[in-house]
């Protein structure tokens, strides 16, 4: 370990964060590969050590045997100040050699109040933060992850972005990176062929133009460069690289245990849910190869958990089939198994007892909103009769604890929706009480958490404004002010995080200068609300002549063109536009297994779904 490094350690918060050295951490010897890379997750170590698609790709990468990729986590505020002062730069955790003299810088990009982090890590580790201002071949600065759907806030600072799923196309721009170093190829050569690659956008082959109200005139490609770029997808799960190693960490992360992917997509089609639209067309791993990964997991990291992974687990249609599979070997190696993303409206008596098995915590549900209209408004399809029959089945199974999420400020949203979060909490409360067999002189925890909505690319809801502040702050102490009961407990979500995050997920290429002044005047882990400063962000749009409120409250027109139009991820804008049409209706559509809506992924994955 570096002295200076030895040095300050102790002066700083788990110090564990920053050491390297972990179980199933990957060394080897730099003068062996061709191709340094760094992995980066623009946040604390915690958190980026519990993403699942970090895992993947680092352990993907490190299959090669001509790449060493390493990981690289944003450091806390105090570790950061302690490096600036001692002049030790950004460094990765296996070899601790500085990332500036790396090939290839990767970023997921998992949440839009990470962006000034990015910047950050770029400047710690001593390069400069624009991309044009990095002139050479190496480090070429990638990015990907949901957030890569609209990369144009943060074009500025990337050299690419993958746009979509990265198994396969991660390997292809390694490959074209090592000939281009191997013949003494310039970068721009490098960008120029990189861009023919599907699912590779490279901002800087794009021209933006903009009308005179502010919206975005044309993106017009340059030099070859596609005018779509359609996203990469993955179509068969069962032989796709996955890995039979985890790093462990030193230190409690927020997911500490084996996390598995089951299936990809999403079949219920929520209007709000952009992941939902993403990683669309839905497709499935077999029972038997997640049980066969989840044994070598559990082996090689000494994990006693399992979390089956996907957006709404009781939709993978084979569960009770994968949970017979893991019951054969998790009870005798002491393995509990958690299945989060439950949907009320498949959630039986025989899935509980499987559950109940294999796990003991509380149960999770999402119904989204309060009343039955602004369910049909957003598609969600549960009704009030399947929640209250959920609770039933929980509760008579022994469950005491139940969590409830909802959004408020959806569109069309009123005062009577916002108040029947509260009435159906408290009918759930009810139903405990009414089971007869519950456990004696213990009562029931309902929990309700509120976040604000956020109109995302790539859903029905693209076009549709946020909520203003002001709105959505009337919206919370409405819902306080009526809860029925004092067994709920309520949680809100900061609505000046859910306002810079709206402003961001739908924003252009101008708000990369907005960024950039917010990360100079001292701006980094936004997410974090002890790290927020809200004051100076807005300081810096009206410094800058942007409204934010262009970005986050303004309803779009059809007829715009959106910053990403020019990124194709198989949903058609037809669907999302008749979608949208739909939900002014308050019209529902039925979910893939039962009638196919056209949204058009399947053209990705050889015309057809695994529904």
């Amino acid at each position: 370990m570096d002295k200076k490094l030895e040095q300050i350690l102790p002066l700083v918060q788990k110090p564990a964060r920053y050491t390297g050295g972990e179980l199933n951490s990957v060394i080897k010897d730099p003068a062996a590969v061709d191709i340094r890379m760094a992995f980066c997750f623009p946040d604390s170590y915690e958190i980026g050590m519990s993403h699942l698609g970090i895992k993947i790709l680092y352990s993907l990468a490190n299959a090669r045997e001509d790449t060493w990729c390493e990981r690289v986590f944003a450091p806390w505020p105090d570790m950061e100040e302690q490096m600036r002062a001692n002049g030790i730069p950004l460094y990765a955790l296996e070899s601790g050699d500085p990332i500036r003299d790396f090939d290839v810088i990767a970023f997921t990009l998992q949440y839009e109040l990470c962006y000034t982090n990015v910047l950050n890590m770029l400047d710690l580790a001593g390069l400069p933060v624009l991309s044009s201002e990095r002139t050479s071949l190496s480090p070429i600065v990638i990015g990907g992850g949901p957030c890569a759907c609209n990369p144009e806030p943060v074009a500025a600072f990337f050299d690419l972005f993958s746009i979509g799923e990265g198994e396969e196309v991660n390997n292809e721009i390694l490959d074209l990176y090592k000939a281009c170093k191997q013949r003494g190829a310039d970068k721009a050569e490098f960008l120029r062929l990189a861009a023919r690659i599907p699912g590779v956008y490279v901002p800087s082959l794009y021209d933006v133009s903009y009308n005179e109200d502010g919206t975005v005139n044309a993106v017009a490609p340059l030099d070859g460069a596609p005018e779509k770029i359609v996203k990469r997808v993955i179509r068969d799960l069962d032989h796709v690289f996955y890995p039979d190693s985890f790093v462990v960490p030193f230190i409690d992360v927020v997911h500490d245990r084996v996390t598995h992917e089951i299936f990809r997509g999403c079949i219920r089609g929520c209007r709000f849910c952009q992941a939902c639209f993403l990683t669309r067309p839905i497709r499935e791993k077999s029972p038997e190869v997640i049980s066969e990964q989840c044994k070598k997991l559990c082996d090689a990291t000494g994990y006693d958990e399992i979390s089956l992974c996907s957006l709404s687990s009781s939709d993978y249609s084979r569960i009770e089939e994968l949970l017979e599979e893991l019951l054969e070997w998790t009870p005798g190696e002491k393995v509990n198994v958690a299945l989060p993303s439950l949907r009320v409206d498949n959630f039986s008596d025989s899935l509980l007892q499987k559950l109940k098995s294999v796990r003991r915590s509380g149960l999770t549900f999402a119904p989204e909103a309060g009343t039955q209209r602004m369910r049909d408004v957003i598609n969600k399809n549960v009704t009030e009769e399947e929640m209250i029959e959920t609770a039933r089945i929980a509760f008579q199974g022994g469950y005491t604890a139940v969590k409830l999420y909802f959004m408020l400020g959806l569109p069309t949203e009123t005062d009577e929706d916002v108040e029947g979060i509260g009435a159906l909490a408290k009918k759930v409360v009810d139903e405990f009480y009414r089971n007869p067999d519950r456990p004696k002189g213990k009562g029931v925890t309902v929990s309700v958490s509120a976040s604000s909505f956020v109109p995302k690319p790539f859903t029905p809801f693209q076009w549709a404004p946020q909520a203003t502040p002001e709105q959505l702050r009337h919206k919370q102490a409405h819902l306080k002010e009526t809860l029925p009961s004092k067994k709920i407990n309520v949680s809100f979500h900061e609505i000046d995080v859910s306002f810079l995050e709206a402003v961001f997920a739908r924003g252009d290429r101008r708000l990369s200068r907005v960024l950039l002044e917010a990360w100079k005047r001292g701006c980094k882990f936004d997410s974090w609300g002890e790290q927020f400063r809200f004051d100076v962000w807005m300081q810096c749009f009206e410094a800058l002549g942007l409204d934010p409120a262009f970005y986050a409250n303004r309803e779009r027109p059809y007829g715009e063109v959106l910053p990403w139009d020019h990124l194709d991820y198989g949903v058609s804008k037809a669907f999302l536009r008749r979608e949208n049409e739909k939900a002014k209706r308050a019209e529902t559509t039925a979910h893939c297994r039962a009638q196919c809506a056209g949204c058009g992924a399947s053209k990705l994955n050889g015309g057809h779904c695994d529904v």
